[in-house]
C-alpha cells in the first residue's frame, strides 16, 4: 500500500499511520512525495496524537521507482498532476482521493481533512479484508 502526495507532509503521512495502526492482515502501507517537504507540517503529528497515533517513523521522503514497483495499490491525495505525477505511478491499481491540503486550512478544517482520510482508510481496509488474497499480485520479496 503506497499513499502519495506531493509534499508527503501531511495528508499521506496521516493516511500511513492510520492505516498502519490497524492493517488488513498481510498488509502494511509506507507514503512519499514526489516534492516532499524538509519536514512534516507542525500540526500533522499534534492532529494525529488527538486521534492516539504517532507520525511514522520516517520524514516526508521522495518517491522512487521502487515504492512503485513494490505496491499492489497506490493511493494519491488528489494533488498530484500530470506534471508531478510520475508516469510509473499511474501503471497498476491506482485511486485519488481528491482530499484538499490541510497546510492551507484552520484547524477545524484540517481536522475534517484527517476524518475524512481516517473513514476513507476505514473503507479500505474493509474492501481488503474481503478481497480474495489470490487478487494479491506482488513482485517476490516486496510487500504491499
Amino acid at each position: 500500500m503506497l499513499f502519495v502526495c506531493v509534499e508527503n507532509a501531511c495528508r499521506s503521512l496521516i493516511a500511513e499511520a492510520i492505516f498502519n495502526a490497524d492493517p488488513p492482515p498481510g498488509w502494511v502501507a509506507t507514503s512519499a512525495g514526489t516534492e516532499p517537504a524538509r519536514q512534516a507540517n507542525p500540526r500533522t503529528g499534534p492532529m494525529l496524537r488527538e486521534i492516539g497515533l504517532a507520525l511514522p517513523p520516517h520524514g516526508p521522503r521522495v518517491l522512487t521507482t521502487e515504492m512503485i514497483d513494490a505496491s499492489h495499490l497506490r493511493v494519491t491525495m488528489g494533488c498530484l498532476d500530470r506534471e508531478s505525477c510520475p508516469a510509473r505511478l499511474t501503471k497498476g491499481e491506482l485511486r485519488d482521493w481528491a482530499l484538499p491540503d490541510p497546510a492551507r486550512l484552520d484547524d477545524a478544517g484540517f481536522r475534517r481533512v484527517r476524518d475524512e482520510i481516517a473513514a476513507r482508510v476505514k473503507e479500505l481496509r474493509a474492501e481488503l479484508v474481503r478481497s480474495d488474497p489470490s487478487d494479491v499480485r506482488l513482485p517476490p520479496g516486496c510487500s504491499q
